[in-house]
């Protein structure tokens, strides 16, 4: 029987209480134990301690993956993920618009391990083709995109990439595997930064990768070595509080959308990015693929407005690192996610010092709007 999305959040993955039946699962802390006796040796390195077993198995129901492992931070997931099906004299080509802390790991780490690249607009079947070399082994996406919320066609992408024997990796961070699941549209590898909505509450630090058994056999093979691993406590942690994602998901993707329709109605306000509003160009396309269009949006701050007084003005949403919390946030991409490119690169992206992410909560939003409206106002 197909289980429903709130009976997955809440039971799978559940470590049973067999000596005191608790209703919760038990936290196994132990870094040693017996190497005799047991089916299969536990070495918490090995992401096989309970808690990290068994939580795995949550994300990949969640994902509709085969398998899955939990790591110590998003970066952990992705750097591990890419070095297990990438080696030297491989090429990669990514999406253009990515997370900055991946670009830069990109641009910074690969060529040491003799990893070639391209940045391109993956939606062009064009530019994708002339792009792709006989050493091209991966293709890497981030749909929705961070800051701007760009869409990558995923049927498109990996019906290209299965033609020409390339793998395809996507980050699903922004989407959560509540509005979006990639495998089912054929991607091969999902990734998510778990720090963000499905850990949820901004106190967990932790990553996932789910795909196949095989694929996920290598990405073992590579994470035991580099040591990612997750704390047992957090990953108890995370589990709880996954047990909610779904419910704080949909309100966080409803909120988001009345937010939406408030800042484009915003004579403060000079653009929106979501793909919730029929006025976004790529509306349709992730009206196709997402189930439903997320938490996330950014906008561009009238250029008349003083922008660090507008975030100094906010009084409830906060003006922080990260995103997907329960809370509302808000930051400057140009200085926290994207700071690490050039000016240049940041305007090749359309990342404008005026540009404002916003990770909607699930507060009433008649009180978001009224601590904007104040904030706008804050230089008159």
């Amino acid at each position: 029987m197909q289980k429903g999305l709130n009976t997955i959040c809440v039971h799978s993955g559940d470590v049973k209480d067999t000596i005191y039946k608790g209703a919760v699962s038990p936290l196994y802390m132990s870094t040693a134990y017996a190497y005799e006796g047991l089916e299969t040796s536990i070495y918490p390195r090995y992401f096989n301690s309970p808690n990290q077993y068994f939580l795995a198995k949550k994300i990949a129901e969640l994902e509709h993956a085969e398998s899955a492992l939990i790591f110590g931070s998003g970066m952990a997931a992705i750097t591990t993920a890419m070095l297990s099906v990438l080696e030297s004299g491989d090429h990669v080509i990514l999406q253009n618009q990515i997370y900055g802390g991946t670009r830069n790991f990109i641009i910074e780490e690969c060529h040491r391990y003799g990893i070639s690249f391209d940045f391109i607009d993956v939606n062009n079947l064009t530019l994708l083709e002339s792009t792709v070399k006989p050493e091209t082994k991966l293709l890497y996406i981030e749909t929705p995109s961070n800051p701007l919320l760009e869409i990558t066609d995923l049927k498109l992408v990996s019906k290209f990439a299965k033609e020409k024997g390339i793998l395809t990796m996507a980050d699903n961070t922004f989407a959560s595997p509540i509005n979006q699941r990639p495998l089912d549209l054929g991607i091969d590898i999902v990734l998510h930064s778990a720090t963000k909505y499905l850990g949820g509450h901004s106190d967990i630090t932790a990553g996932a990768v789910a795909s196949t058994e095989a694929i996920m056999n290598k990405v073992f093979s590579k994470a035991k070595n580099f040591g990612g691993s997750l704390a047992d406590q957090t990953v108890w942690l995370l589990e709880r509080s996954m047990k909610t994602l779904n419910l704080r998901v949909k309100q966080q993707t409803q909120n988001a959308m009345d937010m939406a329709e408030f800042l484009e109605n915003s004579s403060f306000v000079d653009k929106v990015y979501y793909p919730g509003l029929e006025s976004n160009p790529q509306h349709q396309l992730a009206k196709d693929q997402m189930l439903g269009f997320g938490g996330m949006l950014s906008f561009e701050l009238n250029e008349k407005r003083d922008t660090v007084k507008f975030f100094d003005s906010l009084k409830m949403i906060k003006n922080v690192l990260s995103l997907g919390g329960v809370e509302s946030t808000v930051l400057s991409p140009e200085k926290t996610s994207h700071s690490l490119l050039t000016a240049e690169e940041r305007h090749a992206q359309g990342i404008k010092s005026n540009l404002i992410r916003f990770s909607v909560g699930i507060e009433d939003t008649q009180d978001l709007k009224q601590d904007l409206l104040m904030a706008f106002s804050s230089d008159h």
